[in-house]
């Protein structure tokens, strides 16, 4: 799966960064960096990850929904 980041949304919260460490960084204070291929190990932390996020900045579908299970 790939991923991206709405970074117009984006208000670096850094949710993301705590439930899923190994796809996503801080860079700074406010600059979020993250990692746009998704290895299947990581899908369930992703999906967490977008849930969490208070400005909705991380969409996910049904491939990510598909693939956790």
């Amino acid at each position: 799966m790939r991923l991206v980041v709405d970074l117009t949304r984006c208000q670096a919260y850094a949710q993301c960064v705590f439930l899923a460490p190994e796809m996503f960084e801080l860079h700074g204070e406010e600059a979020l960096l993250y990692r746009q291929e998704v290895p299947d190990e990581q899908l369930e932390r992703v999906r967490q990850a977008a849930a969490a996020c208070p400005v909705q900045a991380i969409p996910v579908g049904e491939a990510v929904s598909a693939r956790a299970r």
